[in-house]
């Protein structure tokens, strides 16, 4: 199997759970400290290889094709007052690679907005990268499932391990047999299983490499959960059948993940990227201290 070289990213969602900022603004364009969530992702993509991205959009997405434009109003006047560093940092977003964009038409699941990048995609295998799950950027994660995707020739997913009582957030798997290292081949999958139902513990997120057949699969699909055409219901088709797409294999993740689609997840993502900064940490970890002995 040949690496891929194109990822998909869906943007299409209301952020209904960060309205009202949402109303007016889409929710990749929410700020960690001061970048876009959908910045980290990209960059994530691209460090990995990923030189062709493709944005699914919808309505209203106008702000975040903006941010990855060139604004050349706004690098004249950078340049005319000699400051290099932000002008540097407008132009990152610009340069990241080549950038794609398509309408999903209507929000109908995850597994539809994959669907609407067939024509882009070809005959290649892809990436799929969620918004929402933003990673550490010393992150291996997607180079080790495009290393296992050419290894097996399977579908990847990226798995953590979550408590039980989390685990009806989530999609999880069932495994077919023990871990080899950290991968493990996948029977089957359960959308948001009940804790006492769930196969496992093991939760599904929002980083795939599929095989292009999964197109097929995915076209033929009645609406699952929420009246969605679910990618899970796709890749449990391939999983319980390894001759339709290559099966599927399950890579764990232990790395540092920010939940960016959940408002408290969102607030402590922010708090430890900016901890982190040279620039902001020293003085905002010193500041942390003495307010949590405030509360």
């Amino acid at each position: 199997m040949r690496l891929p070289t194109k990822a998909v990213i869906p943007v299409a969602g209301l952020g209904t759970r960060f309205l009202p900022a949402t109303k007016a603004m889409p929710k990749e364009m929410l700020p960690l400290v001061d970048k876009p969530v959908i910045q980290y992702v990209v960059e994530e993509a691209v460090r990995s290889g990923l030189s062709d991205i493709l944005f699914i959009t919808g309505r209203d997405k106008y702000a975040l094709e903006n941010h990855f434009d060139s604004a050349e109003a706004l690098e004249s006047r950078l340049e005319e007052k000699g400051d290099d560093e932000k002008l540097a940092l407008v132009q990152d977003a610009t340069n990241l690679g080549n950038i794609h964009y398509v309408r999903q038409g209507g929000a109908k699941g995850l597994g539809h907005a994959v669907l609407a990048a067939k024509s882009f995609v070809g005959h290649e295998s892809f990436a799929v990268l969620l918004g929402d799950d933003v990673l550490e950027e010393s992150s291996a994660l997607l180079e080790r499932m495009m290393q296992v995707h050419q290894a097996t020739g399977s579908s990847v997913v990226a798995l953590v391990e979550v408590p039980k009582s989390e685990i009806h957030k989530y999609g999880s798997i069932k495994p077919a047999g023990d871990f080899d290292g950290d991968t493990i081949k996948v029977a089957d999958f359960v959308e948001k299983p009940k804790a006492d139902v769930a196969p496992s513990n093991y939760a599904v997120i929002g980083r795939y490499i599929l095989r292009p057949e999964l197109f097929d699969i995915i076209a033929k699909l009645e609406p699952g959960a929420g009246d969605e055409i679910q990618l899970t219901d796709a890749l449990s088709i391939s999983a319980r059948d390894a001759s339709l797409a290559g099966g599927v294999v399950g890579v764990i993740f232990n790395g540092e993940r920010y939940d960016a689609g959940d408002k408290l997840e969102y607030i402590k993502a922010t708090v430890r990227l900016a901890s982190k900064r040279a620039d902001l940490g020293p003085e905002l970890n010193t500041w942390l201290k003495e307010f949590s002995k405030e509360i």
